[in-house]
């Protein structure tokens, strides 16, 4: 006689005792593709189960308790990473705002300046200061090569070989708590000779004040940069829109991220030169590689 077994609401066995080749009374179909499967995990069985022992059921009342206890941990980590991804937002809305209005106010302030310092020094009369506008541009540019140089220099000599500069730089190391760390120090120094520079440039009416002004504009042109491709595009600080699609700009990303792995000695110690100092090291490869990877994970 073939054993039927009866749904109930009241839920006696353990699942070991419907195991098998049973038949489901609504369906009248084997337990592994009943669609009542759930409701007889536990159920009675009709003339051939005695009722069920009192050891039986403290398993079973153990067996619920742990359940409801795994499913309180389970809620109380999907509250914590909530709460913890409210607050990244938070925190990367916090610094882009102020990435946001410190590039617009100091491009709006340098192309002001530029203006008046031209416009100011240029008698009413006499031609336009060609040469001195030239040697601005040109150092502006020479200013943005040599803050490359200058910060693959002193990120190394400076910022982890010196002590008292790896105090600071050191946070830039370790997982952040906020959106700012001791490591941002490092662009109000660099701050310091940018605005020196425009302020001697904008106010000296001759060549060598434009050259200043310009190798001042340039240092505030590479820290803009580095704002937004080593702040925001690596680091995830905010968010940097079309920018994360360009593939030089992804190549820069991932040699700076070796950097951070410290598995060629903390090369690239450059920032937009990183690739380049990759290559020279002969770690060319292992870049392409994980370029590779990454266009093949986000296509």
């Amino acid at each position: 006689m073939q054993t039927v077994f009866q749904p109930s609401s009241v839920w006696h066995l353990r699942n070991r005792h419907v195991l098998g080749d049973r038949t489901c009374v609504p369906c009248r179909t084997s337990l592994s593709t009943c669609r009542h499967a759930v409701r007889l995990v536990r159920a009675n069985v009709a003339e051939t189960q005695a009722t069920p022992t009192t050891s039986q059921m403290l398993e079973e009342v153990h067996d619920e308790s742990h359940a409801a206890s795994a499913s309180s941990q389970i809620f109380e980590l999907a509250v914590k990473t909530s709460i913890k991804r409210q607050q990244r937002n938070r925190q990367q809305l916090t610094y882009q705002g102020s990435a946001i209005a410190a590039s617009l106010g100091v491009g709006a302030l340098a192309v002001a300046a530029t203006h008046y310092k031209f416009s100011y020094h240029m008698p009413s009369e006499s031609p336009f200061p060609w040469l001195d506008m030239a040697g601005t541009l040109a150092l502006v540019i020479g200013g943005v090569f040599g803050m490359e140089m200058w910060a693959r220099y002193a990120h190394k000599a400076l910022w982890h070989d010196f002590q008292p500069g790896w105090a600071l730089h050191k946070s830039h190391h370790e997982p952040r708590i906020g959106p700012f760390e001791a490591n941002d120090i490092f662009a109000v120094i660099n701050a310091v000779p940018a605005f020196s520079l425009c302020l001697y440039g904008f106010l000296t009416p001759n060549l060598v004040g434009s050259l200043c002004f310009g190798a001042g504009l340039g240092i505030t042109l590479f820290g803009i940069m580095y704002m937004f491709i080593h702040d925001g595009l690596v680091h995830k600080r905010f968010p940097v829109g079309p920018i994360a699609q360009m593939p030089a700009m992804k190549r820069v990303a991932i040699a700076h991220k070796l950097h951070h792995s410290e598995k060629y000695g903390g090369v690239p110690w450059g920032m937009f030169f990183g690739p380049q100092e990759l290559e020279a090291i002969g770690a060319g490869p292992e870049l392409d590689r994980l370029c590779a990877e990454l266009d093949s994970k986000s296509s």
